[in-house]
């Protein structure tokens, strides 16, 4: 099991959050503190689910679950959004692996990219408003957690495309089996809190995960810090959509 390390756990919280954390933190052993990735899902799917139990008791389920939506946005700094946004503009106006990789490090959101997460929201929206309003909570934490378990088998199979120094170098780091194995446990916990055929969402999950690391690495060799974020945003959508069509069984 991972054996708990306070330097990384901090280090996780301070680079994927903006949550205040101590000061003085050692980042050269930031790479290692990847594997808490699902933790901090706990703390931001945690913090949707909280805004949303307090927000229906004063507003429609539409405008309680955009605030749920909005919370995990502040509480990360868009922080996967922004990844996605960016692989959206890069493998949409990119025709090869140079101009790809320029077009995901610049800062100005394009046209692909602003309708990809506009298209995203609104998709999120829409599938949460139709799920039970009562397990709505326990969904937010179980998609974020298990949506942040896959950017590290990404990791794990593939390497860092981008060469040169980046604000990524985070990614450089490869978690091993035992890595992988601990996180999937700590990721899959919150899943005890739905109904047993919700666990059927790991498949789609699991499928698409492996169709966008190869998607990613037979256009530019790898994958990148944006493309870890993509993967987060897209495979918690994919649970909610599972998790939407499985609901009519229950």
């Amino acid at each position: 099991m991972i054996k708990p390390n306070a330097q990384h756990f901090w280090l996780a919280v301070s680079f994927y959050t903006r949550l205040p954390c101590p000061k003085n933190l050692d980042y050269a052993q930031l790479p290692q503190a990847t594997i808490y990735l699902p933790f901090i899902g706990w703390f931001v799917g945690g913090a949707s689910a909280i805004t949303f139990y307090v927000a229906q008791f004063l507003w429609s389920p539409t405008v309680s679950i955009l605030l749920a939506i909005i919370s995990g946005i502040l509480l990360t700094g868009a922080f996967h959004e922004d990844g996605f946004a960016d692989v959206c503009d890069g493998f949409g106006g990119g025709y090869d692996k140079i101009r790809i990789l320029t077009i995901m490090k610049d800062s100005v959101i394009g046209v692909y990219g602003a309708l990809g997460l506009g298209l995203l929201l609104a998709l999120k929206v829409s599938v949460l408003c139709s799920l039970s309003l009562e397990k709505l909570p326990f969904i937010f934490i179980a998609a974020h957690s298990i949506s942040r378990l896959t950017p590290l088998f990404l990791m794990h199979f593939y390497d860092y495309a981008r060469l040169e120094n980046s604000k990524s170098q985070i990614a450089i780091y490869r978690p091993t089996r035992h890595d992988l194995i601990d996180a999937t446990v700590i990721a899959l916990l919150p899943m005890l809190l739905l109904p047993v055929i919700c666990w059927f969402s790991i498949l789609p999950i699991g499928i698409v995960t492996l169709w966008l690391g190869r998607y990613f690495d037979k256009h530019i060799s790898g994958y990148t810090g944006d493309c870890l974020g993509a993967t987060q945003q897209v495979c918690e959508t994919i649970f909610y959509l599972s998790v939407s069509a499985l609901w009519i069984f229950i």
